[in-house]
């Protein structure tokens, strides 16, 4: 970026981070990697751009698609110097999720995730999965992994529509 005397401003965070959390999630693009709680971290340091990552998972597939997606986004909006470091620790969960995240999902017919992961004591029990589309409780679970590792198969007995459901971890 450059001034207008010619002179080579620094990045600015505010936008860089802007930039950076309007990338879609490549597996589920209604969700922003902001809304899915996979964006860490944007620094500035110096001309570089340092943006963190957490991938849902230590396989997620989706992270290389995240990284390259990111460095075009920023380099795009005028960003030179972009790092994009995964870090695996602390270890992702859906409490990361953004509510509005999960809103997106179920206009999108996935059933977002419920209760909290990073819970103490008491171990909760998830009675049912809600359908994204009709509402119903009625609802059972096909296959423990659905369109991607991070989410299970289930089925609705009300309106029989197959629908995926973000697990909680």
């Amino acid at each position: 970026m450059t001034a207008a005397r010619g002179i080579r401003s620094l990045p600015d965070l505010a936008e860089a981070r802007r930039v950076a959390a309007a990338v879609c999630d490549p597996e589920v693009p209604v969700l922003t990697i902001e809304d899915l709680g996979v964006l860490r971290d944007v620094r500035v340091d110096g001309d570089r751009v340092a943006v963190t990552i957490t991938p849902t998972y230590s396989g997620c597939p989706a992270m290389d698609a995240i990284r390259d997606d990111l460095v075009l986004a920023l380099t795009a909006a005028g960003f030179a110097d972009v790092r994009v470091d995964v870090t695996l620790a602390p270890a992702w969960t859906t409490d990361w999720m953004t509510e509005a995240g999960k809103r997106k999902l179920v206009d999108f017919g996935i059933a977002p995730p419920t209760g909290r992961a990073a819970v103490s004591g008491l171990v909760r029990v998830q009675l049912g999965v809600r359908c994204p589309r009709c509402g119903s409780l009625d609802t059972r679970e096909v296959s423990r992994f659905g369109s991607t590792s991070c989410k299970a198969l289930y089925e609705c007995r009300a309106c029989l529509e197959p629908f995926d459901h973000f697990k909680v971890h």
